[in-house]
């Protein structure tokens, strides 16, 4: 509001206000991002700086300018702290396992027989993250480590790559690579896909999808998330080495880059920070998004899914303020009725977020739970 009403009084003013649209672009070059000390400190010199150059402004006028510049910057500056600032985060979010999420999770799933069945044919598979407490993440899954045909919603993948190469200074971030990443991750658009592919290559996918220090694929495990085909009908294969999936993925593994991202972890906190830009606002409104337009209208989402024939996947991340939630929903279903299947799981998913710490079992005198790494 005071951003307003001194940019009016700047416009009402005979002197040099023609000019301010440019000085904000000038400004907002050096004054974005200003979330630390230090960057507040270096957009009060770019202020300055430039302002010392408009002579013909009264002082009077400069000053309005000046605080006018400095609101605006700080409300339209980006924003790279992390989603979810937990202390010491861990790169594996399956170490978070939960056992009132876990029960809470089966109960509301295994109340759908068609669901039951679909889990026991290993033909569903689905992983849910909490986050509502950045201090106590919880998780749990259901054949969260089966993998599975998952057409584009492994384009995920490629961002990462994408990311990755443009860090190491192997792609440039041009105008054309945003907006083909963009076409990628809000519209599932195949040909930017493919182009995107084609500009980092099988191999550095397949590179950081199982680099040892932060694996998203394990070769000698259950696989994972992997991209080995361009999303075209023409071109070179590279399937993932346990079933010959061009395109694959598991619920843990998509969860994990999820949270990786919401915790800065994937790359570093500013890589992060441009990949969940791609993903915030999806263009598409199936599936999960179907479902929360309804029951949460002003959260923001971060989402990717896919759709091939009987296979049907998606992932979102949730943050909703107004209702207190924040988790992360991992699905995927070989179905005829995959999407609206998908589109069901959201309102049992959130029943299970409330439950599980009603149903975390109570451990009697000197009982310990067991875990996979006991």
């Amino acid at each position: 509001m005071v951003a307003k009403v001194l940019v009016k009084t700047l416009v009402k003013s005979r002197h040099q206000t023609k000019n301010l649209y440019f000085y904000l672009k000038v400004l907002n070059v050096g004054f974005k991002g200003v979330k630390s000390y230090n960057k507040f400190i270096f957009g009060l010199v770019s202020v300055y700086i430039t302002l010392t150059q408009i002579p013909k402004l009264f002082m009077l006028h400069k000053l309005m300018l000046f605080f006018s510049l400095l609101v605006i910057n700080l409300a339209l500056a980006d924003d790279k702290s992390p989603l979810i600032t937990s202390q010491n985060p861990q790169f594996e979010v399956v170490n978070y396992q939960n056992a009132g999420l876990q029960l809470a999770l089966q109960d509301q799933i295994n109340a759908n027989a068609h669901w039951r069945n679909l889990i026991q044919q290993k033909m569903m598979s689905i992983s849910l993250v909490d986050m509502s407490d950045q201090d106590n993440i919880k998780y749990a899954n259901i054949n969260g480590d089966n993998m599975m045909y998952a057409a584009s919603m492994p384009k995920i993948a490629v961002l990462y790559a994408a990311m990755d190469a443009i860090e190491e200074g192997d792609l440039r971030l041009t105008k054309k690579v945003q907006n083909d990443m963009w076409l990628m991750i809000s519209k599932s658009n195949n040909a930017a896909s493919t182009r995107m592919i084609d500009r980092v290559g099988f191999q550095r996918i397949e590179d950081l999808m199982c680099n040892p220090e932060n694996p998203f694929y394990d070769k000698e495990g259950n696989g994972g998330l992997w991209v080995g085909k361009r999303y075209a009908a023409q071109g070179k294969r590279n399937p993932e080495p346990i079933r010959g999936l061009s395109h694959a993925a598991t619920t843990d593994a998509v969860a994990k880059f999820y949270y990786q991202l919401a915790t800065g972890q994937l790359i570093n906190e500013s890589r992060s920070a441009q990949m969940l830009k791609y993903l915030k606002n999806p263009g598409l409104h199936h599936k999960f998004v179907n479902t929360l337009d309804v029951i949460a209208p002003d959260a923001t989402l971060y989402r990717k899914s896919g759709s091939w024939k009987n296979w049907h996947c998606d992932s979102i991340m949730v943050i909703d303020e107004a209702r207190g939630k924040k988790y992360i929903l991992v699905a995927m279903v070989q179905d005829t009725d995959g999407e609206q299947i998908i589109r069901s799981l959201v309102k049992p998913a959130e029943i299970a977020l409330d439950q599980s710490g009603t149903l975390a079992p109570d451990l009697q005198k000197n009982e310990v739970i067991i875990t996979a790494d006991s």
